[in-house]
């Protein structure tokens, strides 16, 4: 292979998070509404004597999905990837996932006859991080069991995001967050919040239906309630935070609050990836 091959690789919002009881493989029992963004990061691949990632110096992902499809496919071949990254790191959002996603698609694309059947590459995902399959699909999915049980859902895309992360919020490590719900026991009635989330998805029929999803079980945030008083008919955190999201009915009501915040906050505005006009 000679040429470079290129991806966007998508964020992510949990539009929806429900967490269990920890599992026998050490994993939380989770149920969640992925949905795939217009903000993405840029990778790009190419053939190397070595294993490379460009670009992000603080990549573990990528490099471990490139070794891991190559020897997979049982291929003596290197490749190396230039990271563009333009979402926030470590924010709740899969960046990081998301670039290994596609460096696998990429690679696998230029594997040829070796390449892996869609079962293995989705196996190897599976192995990088719960939320590295998603970005092998192209339609908002239901995740379940750990995470990597996939159902392709059909929901309403009309509407605009805006994303925020408030000024001098750091993530905690998402291991931290985990210990945190455990702590307080936020396993306990799993079982009903995960029969009510199934319930909601199968009425959604317009955007405004999102708004009925419960909330995240993991991590919530006082910016939420602001970006509904500023005119989101949805806000919560995505995954294990410190993202806030707004769902806003128009682009330029996602802009007004934007604004709103200007100074007090970071702020991207987007849309739902494969959004109508």
């Amino acid at each position: 292979m000679s040429e470079q091959l290129e991806a966007a690789a998508p964020a992510k919002l949990n539009l929806a998070l429900v967490v269990g009881p920890l599992r026998l493989d050490g994993k939380h029992e989770v149920v969640t509404v992925l949905e795939r963004l217009a903000l993405a990061d840029e990778v790009a691949l190419r053939e190397a004597d070595a294993t490379a990632v460009e670009g992000f110096a603080d990549d573990t992902l990528v490099g471990a999905a490139l070794e891991g499809i190559c020897a997979a496919a049982g291929s003596p071949r290197r490749f190396a990837v230039r990271l563009t990254k333009r979402i926030p790191v470590a924010a709740g959002l899969g960046g990081g996932s998301s670039d290994a996603a596609a460096a696998l698609a990429l690679a696998n694309r230029a594997l040829g006859p070796d390449a892996l059947s869609a079962r293995a590459l989705h196996d190897l995902a599976a192995d990088l991080g719960a939320d590295v399959p998603f970005f092998l699909h192209d339609r908002p999915q239901l995740a379940t069991g750990d995470g990597t049980t996939l159902e392709p859902l059909g929901l309403p895309r009309d509407y605009s995001v805006l994303l925020v992360l408030q000024e001098g919020d750091e993530k905690s490590s998402t291991r931290e967050v985990y210990e945190a719900f455990d702590a307080r026991d936020g396993a306990s009635g799993f079982d009903d919040r995960r029969q009510a989330l199934h319930a909601t998805v199968t009425r959604i029929r317009s955007s405004r239906d999102l708004a009925d999803l419960p909330a995240n079980d993991l991590a919530s945030s006082p910016l939420a309630a602001e970006l509904r008083e500023l005119g989101a008919f949805r806000a919560d955190v995505s995954g294990a935070g410190p993202v806030v999201f707004g769902l806003f009915a128009t682009d330029d009501d996602a802009h007004r609050a934007g604004e709103a915040l200007m100074g007090q906050a970071r702020i991207w505005v987007t849309t739902p990836l494969g959004r109508c006009p």
